[in-house]
């Protein structure tokens, strides 16, 4: 594996994020990202009923990144104590194919933030798992770092496999994802 990390996203990169709210299947959750010198702002009022999650995620790349000499992914969040998702698309045949009926198979994991100040953490590619629409996919497949092309981080009344997230709490919000890197 690569001793040394490869920064993906930070200040710069995020400008063309677009935010993606539940307003897209009936929810009234308001947020949007907002790129700046020190990361992406993702703020708002997330609104429980009807939907409950709010994100933000990056254009497809145009090369998918091959990150197969990478252990993982690392995060630097200001997350104000809240639990949020990390979701990946590969460009592997599955996703490709499940994009035309469900939205696509997202590899995703947790990750716990501070209350206060930047949060790091580490995700090896084992921890993500196969989720579409926050359920967990039961096919054999496997993550394709090597074919990755886009991220998204979410907040989220639903943590992985559909379970409540326990670390969710509707309402105002200000989330600042400073990077995003493998390690």
């Amino acid at each position: 594996m690569n001793s040394k990390n490869l920064l993906i996203a930070s200040s710069e990169e995020f400008r063309n994020w677009m935010t993606i709210n539940d307003t897209i299947m009936g929810g009234s959750s308001q947020a949007r990202c907002k790129s700046e010198s020190v990361g992406l702002y993702l703020e708002g009022n997330l609104i429980e009923e009807n939907g409950g999650f709010v994100s933000c995620r990056s254009p497809l790349f145009s090369s998918a990144l091959d990150l197969s000499s990478f252990s993982g992914i690392q995060i630097e969040v200001d997350g104000q104590g809240r639990t949020l998702k990390l979701a990946i698309s590969c460009g592997d045949t599955l996703t490709r194919f499940s994009e035309s009926f469900s939205g696509g198979v997202k590899w995703v994991a947790e990750l716990t933030t501070k209350e206060i100040g930047t949060t790091l953490v580490k995700i090896p590619f084992k921890k993500f798992q196969p989720n579409i629409r926050a359920k967990t996919v039961l096919l054999p497949i496997k993550f394709a770092s090597n074919s990755i092309v886009q991220f998204q981080l979410l907040f989220s009344k639903f943590g992985i496999a559909g379970k409540l997230n326990s670390g969710f709490r509707p309402g105002p919000f200000s989330i600042l994802l400073r990077s995003i890197s493998a390690y």
